[in-house]
């Protein structure tokens, strides 16, 4: 090993020195059959990154042979280390490593970027078996994998809290290898940040800074020391020097992983704070012409360039996809040699862990099997009917205060706005460092409610990471017009099937006064399209009771919980539907006067209770009205076709929706006869209840609408025209 020695900022800088970090000759060889297989399978493919992996080889190797606890037999092995790729581009940085675990092949390697393939374009969890995260969007991986690092703390402290310090079962650490485009990523910088705040001793970000990006030199875009602004942000910050100038390929460049495993051994020993290390590399090095250069990031090297990329690392440049017998023999038997011996031990730490804690073991097979604990249906509270209603983020807040007992694998937070999204848990301590508690907010490292600061794509990530983690249930809350912040994690917990919950409040117009900026109009819409996640809005609080539940119960794919800032008039459930229809994602809340309706309502969240004082006109003229509530438009669409007959009937042409969002995606329910009650521009600084009656969310815009449908398929409307409709705010922008 070599010293350590400083700079005159204080950061520590390991000197290069021709080291092997106890390598044999065929572990080197190990590295550079890495280079070759990586350009090859790049040039065979014809598109893809091979500059990052054929440089990070060692690093890559060194992490993998040398310091990352996992199980080549068992890639979900409960006790591993998790890898994250947060350079998702390099993909083969990490499918080359797990070929050489034999969770891959060669063959695998050879399909690159291919149909059908194990080894897609960019590293995806449930697809490659190995990967613990789905990478690509820059950034997304440091948030991701931070947030895998607050699941970890929390995890020790739900079911291991007693144990000394590294001698848990649940004791893991999270390594994170990034590019420069990571660090230009802001939400790489409201992780980090929320992870030096947090004092994550637990996770290792490797910042391999080559200075190359598409556009080539990033001295075009990206000019900040990056060690000093995570210093700023509190990590413990190294450097490890591979290359001593930019834009150079000086003659002493040294790939010191002696350098480099000193310095992430040093780091694991702080545990106070994270570790940042950033490793100075040439990209494609050591490739004859095309090293250091934007040529190298993103595309094939080229024939002649793979030929001398060969020649210089003494490989046969005629061959494609060498891979000699005594390499593979050698890094595969070492590997599954220290595989057997680390799960050994563990195993035997886990039986003793699993009889010591009897209470603890069982929420954790319980957790892990999904299943709901005893007495959950009983922990949800009820409302009593109620015309002046309450709020469905305040009923929100007081199911998660009964469930804290029940559930204690279920935790969360907000984006800094605990008090507006009603996302704290009543009693239970914050999760944060024990000397960052404030008169506000007092708890410890393995408190339950967590604080995300005004982060909220870096939330997003953080609950994604949470939920892959598997041993919690996470929600984070913000409004859900800042929902537009979160989109890239939400799409990638849709991505992932991650469990995780976005509890986005302050769902509409209705939120009154703060005005068009916080109003959601096209989010309802636009987050529905997202595929494989789940849009709930519930119609009132027993609704989100059910929602709750309903939510609680499912796994496979993440939801939106979207609730109302205003009070909602609780419903009289002895006159309506049961509100078990929620999990169905819609039911008959009101039925109406005959057997067939002549026309049907459909509503969601706030709207349904001015669809329900319409229907009440309706009825009142001789018009048989039904009223369905539809929280979730997913949740039906997975019924079967008896139940949605049963719900929408197809001989019911005459059908109207209110929804106070975008008319987007409506069509589909009421058809081509239907009218749609909807906003499609902006709204405006007022009180809720005037917004809804000027943009026509009222029971005389319901009437109305519903005697047009009717009229379009040719339905005599008894009793004339009744009263005025009001303005309708469907297809007529700017009423």
């Amino acid at each position: 090993m070599t010293t350590t020695p400083t700079t005159s900022s204080g950061r520590s800088v390991s000197a290069p020195v021709a080291t092997k970090a106890g390598w044999s000759d065929l572990d080197v060889r190990a590295v550079d059959t890495v280079r070759v297989l990586a350009a090859d399978a790049v040039q065979k493919t014809g598109n893809g990154h091979p500059g990052t992996a054929i440089s990070l080889a060692p690093l890559a190797y060194l992490l993998y042979q040398n310091v990352i606890r996992h199980d080549v037999t068992d890639p979900h092995w409960l006790g591993r280390d998790r890898f994250v790729l947060s350079a998702g581009h390099s993909s083969l940085t990490q499918y080359i490593q797990l070929y050489y675990d034999g969770l891959l092949e060669k063959d695998d390697i050879e399909a690159l970027r291919t149909w059908g393939s194990r080894t897609p374009g960019h590293p995806e969890v449930h697809h490659t078996p190995g990967v613990d995260l789905t990478t690509g969007p820059l950034g997304s991986g440091v948030a991701t994998g931070i947030g895998m690092a607050l699941a970890q703390r929390r995890q020790r402290g739900l079911y291991d809290p007693n144990a000394g310090d590294g001698e848990s079962v649940f004791d893991h650490h999270i390594y994170i290898v990034a590019g420069d485009g990571c660090m230009m990523e802001g939400v790489a910088s409201e992780a980090s940040s929320l992870a030096g705040t947090q004092r994550l001793g637990n996770v290792t970000l490797l910042y391999d800074q080559n200075q190359i990006s598409i556009e080539d030199d990033t001295d075009v875009s990206f000019s900040e020391d990056v060690a000093k602004r995570y210093e700023a942000y509190g990590w413990d910050v190294r450097v490890v020097e591979w290359r001593r100038e930019h834009g150079t390929t000086s003659p002493d460049y040294v790939e010191d992983v002696d350098a480099l495993l000193e310095a992430i051994e040093a780091g694991k020993k702080v545990t106070d704070k994270p570790t940042f290390i950033m490793v100075r590399t040439v990209i494609a090095w050591p490739s004859p012409t095309k090293q250091g250069t934007g040529k190298a990031h993103g595309a094939a090297l080229g024939d002649d360039e793979i030929k001398g990329l060969k020649e210089a690392i003494g490989f046969d440049p005629e061959q494609t996809f060498q891979v000699d017998d005594d390499v593979i023999e050698h890094v595969r038997s070492t590997r599954a040699a220290r595989s057997e011996e680390l799960r050994a031990a563990w195993d035997e730490k886990f039986a003793a862990w699993e009889e010591a804690n009897p209470e603890q073991a069982g929420l954790l097979f319980r957790v892990r099997a999904h299943q709901l604990p005893e007495g959950f249906d009983a922990a949800f509270p009820e409302w009593e009917a109620d015309p002046k209603g309450v709020a469905t983020r305040a009923a929100s807040g007081k199911i998660l205060t009964a469930l804290a007992d029940v559930m204690p694998e279920l935790w969360g937070g907000s984006a800094d706005l605990a008090e507006s999204n009603n996302t704290t848990m009543g009693g239970q301590p914050s999760f944060i460092p024990t000397d960052r508690q404030t008169s506000e907010w007092q708890g410890g490292p393995y408190g339950r409610t967590l604080h995300f600061g005004v982060r909220e794509n870096a939330m997003g990530m953080a609950l994604n990471g949470i939920a892959l983690e598997g041993l919690t249930r996470p929600y984070g809350g913000t409004f859900l017009v800042f929902s537009d912040y979160m989109r890239p994690a939400v799409r990638l917990g849709a991505i992932q099937e991650a469990d995780a919950i976005y509890l986005w409040t302050h769902d509409s117009i209705g939120l009154g006064e703060d005005g068009p900026t916080h109003q959601p109009i096209e989010h309802l819409a636009s987050l529905r399209a997202i595929p494989d996640l789940d849009i709930v809005r519930p119609a009132d609080a027993n609704e989100t009771a059910a929602a709750w539940k309903s939510i609680l119960a499912r796994h496979g794919r993440p939801v939106g919980l979207c609730l109302s800032r205003q009070a909602l008039p609780v419903f009289d459930r002895s006159e309506t539907g049961s509100v078990d229809g929620v999990a169905k994602g819609a039911y008959t809340l009101v039925e109406s006067s005959a057997d067939t309706p002549s026309v049907i309502i459909v509503g969601t969240g706030s709207e349904v209770s001015v669809a329900v004082q319409g229907a009440k006109v309706l009825e009142a003229q001789g018009i048989p009205t039904r009223v369905v509530s539809m929280p979730c438009v997913e949740w039906f669409a997975e019924q079967d076709d008896a139940y949605k007959e049963s719900v929408l009937p197809a001989s019911v042409k005459a059908r109207v929706s209110i929804e106070a969002g975008s008319q987007m995606g409506w069509r589909d329910i009421v058809g081509d006869a239907g009218k749609i009650i909807a906003i499609d521009h902006f709204g405006a600084s007022a009180d809720g209840k005037k917004l809804f009656t000027e943009f026509g969310f009222t029971p005389e815009a319901v009437v109305a609408a519903a005697k047009e449908s009717l009229d379009r398929v040719g339905h005599a409307v008894p009793g004339g025209d009744g009263p005025e409709a009001g303005t309708v705010g469907f297809e007529e922008k700017g009423k």
